[in-house]
């Protein structure tokens, strides 16, 4: 099936497609929502048993797909074909493990306001949306997603607006959703307009899946819009090959064209893209289209998405076959967003094998073993936090003068904190209670 082509000539829901099918307002008003419609448009049939499962399922997490994207699905193989398996429901959604979450990244406890969660220093995410093109059966935030109860309204996206601007260590802010780019152009420019308003916020990224799902969406005015609030990152999610279509490249060429910086965050998925030969071909896809690939994530432990998931090791193995086989800039970090707000956690490949106080150990892509030796000499620094001091030419205008934290502070030279204790540790409680 193409993208132009799949649905009867005569149009598809009385409309002639061929007419309207770029419109994104078009596929918006004509995404499917009942198994009876995938049926009819794709001509396949689930059995009667089978439909009442996958009814169950669409009652609990709704289904959505705009046409353009159904109209990517290979209906000789559907049940196998990446598109289906993202975009529409299996009743192995209804089965919870006893380790799944509705929130779990703690997204709702890291929230000092309703839109607004706060986990790193300097940044924050920013829901603004409830809506997306397609439901993706792997969503993290399946919880919200579609909720009517959940729509931030004006009043409380301009609660998010206030927290930023009255906290000026935020410097980075990451709009997300639903989709932000399904919001219509003007609430988009207003809020676009006022967090470029606030002095201290030097960067606004995007999350979207819209190129991928409702690439119609990237239109000129909307580039137009994005264009005037610099500096705007883009990140996107492509999961597998197939999703860039001639469709989906001229979206993402208008975007990069206007000077957009893009990246790409895709999802590790079981039977969709968990294969060495699907994911080396899915980045050079997205340097070929100027996407860098930027995060690979491990599936989250989201409420019946189980069979979606992979090993970790699956993931190492798939890093271990892009590291030094293909392009650096085309290589993606791996990361697991770990449960319970943990943040996003680096997992790769042990490269770095041992060290001494002369030599370091490592080992290549290749498997060949190497040392470097360690400087004989290095005249340290000792940071004491005095930058008018320092022999280093600091000629910084904006210096970061927060306090580090985590991993960074045992790290410090000005910081005398040797231990970080984790909390509720039964051993140094004890010791607490002995000494009372």
């Amino acid at each position: 099936m193409n993208e132009a082509g799949s649905f009867p000539e005569g149009g598809y829901a009385g409309i002639d497609t061929r007419e309207y099918w770029k419109n994104w307002k078009w596929q918006v008003r004509h995404a499917i929502r009942s198994i009876d419609t995938v049926q009819q448009v794709l001509g396949i049939t689930f059995d009667p048993e089978e439909r009442s499962q996958l009814q169950k399922t669409v009652d609990k997490f709704p289904l959505c797909i705009t046409p353009y994207y159904l109209s990517l699905i290979d209906t000789e193989d559907y049940r196998n074909d990446p598109i289906f398996r993202q975009a529409f429901p299996s009743p192995a959604e209804l089965i919870v493990e006893n380790y799944e979450l509705s929130d779990p990244l703690s997204e709702d406890k890291d929230s000092p306001c309703e839109c607004i969660t706060h986990r790193y220093p300097d940044r924050v995410l920013f829901l603004i949306s409830n809506t997306c093109a397609m439901y993706c059966r792997h969503c993290t935030r399946k919880r919200k997603v579609g909720d009517l109860d959940s729509i931030p309204d004006r009043e409380k996206i301009q609660e998010g607006i206030a927290y930023i601007r009255e906290n000026s260590h935020i410097r980075d802010v990451l709009l997300s959703g639903g989709d932000p780019l399904m919001l219509s152009d003007e609430v988009l420019d207003w809020i676009l307009t006022e967090l470029s308003a606030i002095p201290h916020v030097e960067v606004i990224r995007i999350g979207t899946r819209v190129p991928v799902v409702l690439p119609f969406r990237i239109t000129d005015e909307l580039v137009g819009i994005l264009k005037r609030h610099k500096p705007i990152w883009i990140n996107t999610q492509f999961n597998h090959p197939k999703e860039m279509t001639n469709s989906a490249q001229s979206a993402i060429a208008k975007l990069a064209d206007a000077g957009i910086p893009l990246g790409n965050q895709s999802v590790l998925l079981a039977r969709i893209n968990d294969c060495p030969i699907i994911m080396k071909e899915l980045v050079h896809q997205l340097v070929k289209n100027r996407i860098r690939p930027y995060y690979l994530y491990q599936c989250d432990l989201s409420e019946g998405i189980s069979h979606f998931r992979t090993p970790i090791s699956k993931g190492i193995e798939i890093m271990e076959s892009l590291t030094g086989h293909t392009s650096g800039f085309a290589v993606p970090r791996y990361v697991d967003d770990a449960p319970g707000g943990g943040g996003k956690i680096p997992v790769s490949p042990n490269y770095l094998l041992t060290w001494s106080v002369n030599k370091v150990v490592l080992r290549n892509y290749e498997g060949i073993i190497c040392t470097y030796q360690e400087p004989a000499h290095y005249d340290r620094i000792l940071c004491d936090e005095n930058c008018d001091a320092c022999k280093l030419q600091l000629d910084i205008e904006h210096a970061d003068e927060s306090k580090v934290v985590g991993v960074a502070r045992l790290l410090a030279d000005y910081d005398e904190t040797t231990t970080l204790i984790p909390e509720n540790n039964e051993r140094i409680e004890r010791r607490d209670d002995e000494s009372l």
